[in-house]
């Protein structure tokens, strides 16, 4: 297998006494779409975070293309941040400009002194088809539906033409026939545009539609790492219990209350 396009190697992330990541390392391969799971609050986006600098680690490197990220100066984090583009929760939409406005702003902060006020418009328009929104750049997010604001989110992300894409929880909230749209989406632009995908989520159905890999974190480390195949016939009973979403057994409520 060649080398990874980003790993983390033995990562650590405490945010006061809440321990997040205990030397966590995981790779990540050129045009695969790897799925990062686990329960809520284990600290998935932080881990996407992370990779562009959003956040900075306690302990270990992370690394892009093999280039410590944790050691790059502002302008080569900068080219980094051009390279890996990120959907965040509910889209992230600037309310105050139109959609056009929203798609075209990564646009303008990366490419400000090489790309005409023509070349990014038409670069939005591209990147608005692609999510299947095409010529909606004059409505504002308030007049949007939540499925919507995603897709133009997801829109923003890709008018880069990144080489990676992070998707944080891409389908909470969303209706089954719109988390059915956006994992369509996720492996529609894996094969049009060739990017990397992480994707991190909860959501079992979306980790197995998407998937090429899958990764499971608990308790600060990485626990299993396989193809979804592997997971669907996991021995590990915890990994067992979080993929068909069984809960542990509880006393009655009352009881439940009581505590």
């Amino acid at each position: 297998m060649s080398a990874p396009i980003a790993s983390f190697e033995r990562v650590s992330k405490a945010f006061g006494s809440k321990v997040v990541y205990r030397e966590l390392s995981l790779d990540v391969f050129e045009g695969e779409t790897l799925v990062v799971m686990g329960g809520s609050g284990v600290g998935k986006s932080v881990l996407l975070k992370m990779l562009i600098r959003l956040l900075e680690v306690d302990g270990g490197t992370i690394r892009f293309r093999g280039s410590d990220v944790g050691k790059m100066g502002e302008r080569e984090l900068r080219v980094v941040r051009r390279k890996i583009a990120m959907l965040f929760q509910g889209g992230a939409l600037f309310d105050s400009l139109n959609v056009g406005e929203n798609v075209a702003y990564a646009l303008q902060e990366h490419h400000e002194d090489d790309m005409s006020a023509a070349a990014i418009q038409e670069r939005v328009s591209w990147a608005l088809a692609l999510v299947d929104l095409p010529g909606i750049e004059a409505m504002m997010p308030s007049a949007l539906s939540g499925g919507m604001k995603k897709r133009v989110g997801l829109a923003r992300a890709i008018a880069l033409r990144p080489e990676v894409v992070l998707y944080d929880e891409p389908t909470t909230g969303l209706d089954p026939i719109n988390t059915t749209r956006v994992n369509h989406m996720i492996n529609g632009l894996k094969r049009a545009l060739h990017v990397t995908s992480i994707v991190v989520t909860h959501d079992m159905a979306s980790a197995f539609a998407v998937a090429d890999r899958m990764a499971m974190v608990k308790d600060g480390r990485i626990v299993k790492v396989g193809v979804p195949e592997e997971f669907r016939s996991a021995a590990d009973a915890s990994v067992a219990d979080f993929i068909a979403g069984n809960a542990p057994e509880h006393e009655d409520v009352e009881t439940l209350l009581r505590g």
